[in-house]
């Protein structure tokens, strides 16, 4: 059971470790294609300093270390980027030695000259060069350089000569200039450190191969050519190992850093781009290996332009095998839409017929809903005026109600009073007390007991329909002038005032009846509470009416 979990994890593992590679690799691809559109500013950048190192040089004398020194630094700018210029400031730089006679400088230049033209194909020269050098005068500090170059020379003759009993000859010869290497090459120097990384490479211990290039890795700096021969020799790891979406992700590092370093001679991309051929990914590997000729051909390097011959042309029939491909299936479809057309033609009719139709309907159906809209909007404003009359109606007949109670019970009560009245006035003139009786009929009190009674009646009444009558009228009313009422009142004048024009009794001259008071004073107390309003004086007396 624990035997079936375990490779269970391991296969998730590494179906997840695979998905991660993929989606690392083709977020590195996408800026692999940004780096080749831009590549021009690269090399801009990079004539720009080649400029200003020939002005500089140009201002040197002929035989001078400065002119020397000048033309090395052209060397290194054009080493990567031209090969015939890297060549040309190399002989520049020999000669300019050979005439200062500086043994040591001559020498280091014959020696970077042999390497170069063992990297581009020119291997006879190479070997030529080298064999000028007299190794009895050779400074020791040059022998690591000078073993390496013989290293490399005859390492590049064993790898890409077609006679096999040749490439064991110089297999034999490189492996022996690479002991010597070995003996004079410091403990610590960074070309010891890639030969051992080589060699775990070529015994099959990649681990071993792969940890030391991460120190490599970890000291080179992206967008330079030292990040770029890294990064390839990790891709060759992994390919040794048959581990090709790692191949691939170090290719594309390597390519990425090869173009923003201007290194124009690479074989990271063009390998890269016949990887891709040979999974399916035409469209990118012919973009690849196009911009990669491109390179070459700029370069100018003639082994470099052998390398990519081969697969540039297997690529380019394949891409132009496609494109005859696609091209046939773009006739065979113009030819099914030809025929398609007129269907399609009397479709679209038919289709602009419908939507006329259905236009018009939309329309007839937008004027209708219109005036839907303005019937319903009629009919919102009538439920509300009928809503408002129904409030008004209802307050009105409560009015009513309890006015009429109230009058029913008025009138029975002065309808007894009166009856007793008539009994009491009998009773007096029956006894003779008229002099008595004409002294009661000539007092006001009765009559002022009777008004009295009436106002509290009417009050009370009043107060039953509209309870917060008077605090809504002093919210009317300016706070330092508002209606203050005495203890025990219920409404005083004024509010009496204001009580009767809420029931609808606008008039003066029945106000003034009503309190007993003349038109005049019912006029200018109306006049007075309207001034001490805090709304406009004008619309008081309709908002009171609205007060429920």
């Amino acid at each position: 059971m624990k035997i079936g979990l375990f490779i269970a994890f391991l296969f998730i593992a590494m179906a997840f470790q695979a998905t991660f590679a993929n989606d690392s690799l083709d977020s590195l691809l996408i800026r692999l294609d940004h780096a080749i559109d831009a590549h021009n500013d690269y090399s801009r950048k990079k004539e720009n300093i080649i400029d200003d190192l020939k002005k500089k040089a140009g201002k040197t004398s002929p035989a001078t270390i400065d002119r020397y020194e000048h033309n090395m630094l052209l060397y290194k700018e054009y080493k990567s980027y031209k090969c015939d210029s890297a060549i040309l400031y190399l002989n520049h730089s020999i000669h300019t030695a050979h005439l200062i006679n500086d043994i040591h400088r001559e020498y280091r230049s014959m020696i970077m000259l042999a390497y170069l033209m063992g990297s581009t194909g020119m291997y006879k020269e190479g070997v030529d060069i080298l064999n000028e050098v007299n190794r009895s005068c050779l400074p020791e500090d040059l022998q690591v350089e000078y073993f390496d170059a013989y290293y490399h020379v005859y390492g590049e003759l064993a790898f890409y000569t077609q006679n096999k009993e040749k490439a064991r000859v110089y297999s034999d010869i490189s492996d022996r200039y690479k002991d010597s290497l070995n003996l004079v090459m410091p403990v610590d120097c960074s070309m010891r450190a890639i030969m051992i990384e080589n060699d775990h490479r070529n015994s099959g211990n990649y681990k071993e191969a792969n940890r030391l290039n991460d120190i490599r890795l970890a000291q080179a700096e992206q967008g330079t050519p030292e990040h770029a021969l890294t990064a390839y020799h990790r891709s060759l790891t992994y390919r040794y190992a048959g581990d090709k979406p790692n191949q691939k992700y170090y290719l594309a590092l390597s390519a990425l850093s090869d173009i923003r370093s201007t290194t124009k001679d690479h074989a990271s991309l063009w390998t890269l781009a016949q990887i891709l051929f040979e999974e399916g990914d035409l469209e990118r590997a012919y973009r690849y290996i196009r911009f990669s000729w491109d390179e070459t051909v700029f370069y100018n390097a003639r082994l470099r332009s052998l390398q990519s011959a081969v697969i540039l042309s297997l690529i380019d029939k394949t891409y132009q095998a496609l494109i005859v491909k696609q091209k046939t299936k773009i006739q065979n479809a113009l030819i099914v839409i030809g025929a398609l057309l007129p269907m399609l033609m009397i479709a679209l009719l038919y289709i602009y017929r419908q939507m006329k139709r259905i236009s018009a309907v939309r329309k007839r159906l937008q004027l209708a809903n219109n005036q839907l809209k303005k019937l319903n909007e009629d009919l919102k404003q009538m439920n509300i005026r009928l809503q408002s009359a129904n409030l008004e109606l209802t307050e009105s007949n409560q009015i009513k109600e309890e006015y009429i109670g109230r009058f029913i019970e008025l009138c029975s009560t002065y309808i007894n009073k009166l009856d007793a009245y008539r009994r009491m006035v009998h009773k007096k003139i029956s006894g003779g007390q008229v002099k008595e009786l004409l002294k009661m009929t000539s007092s006001q009190s009765a009559l002022d007991e009777e008004l009295k009674a009436l106002y509290v009646n009417f009050d009370t009444a009043f107060l039953q329909i509209f309870p917060d009558f008077a605090r809504k009228v002093n919210a009317l009313l300016n706070e330092d002038e508002q209606i203050i009422l005495k203890k025990g009142e219920l409404l005083n004048t004024e509010l009496r005032i204001l009580a009767l024009i809420r029931l609808g009794i606008d008039d003066s001259s029945q106000i003034a009846e009503f309190l007993r008071y003349s038109v005049n004073t019912i006029y200018n107390d109306r006049a007075k509470i309207k001034n001490r309003a805090r709304i406009s004086r004008d619309d008081f007396e309709n908002i009171l009416l609205t007060i429920r």
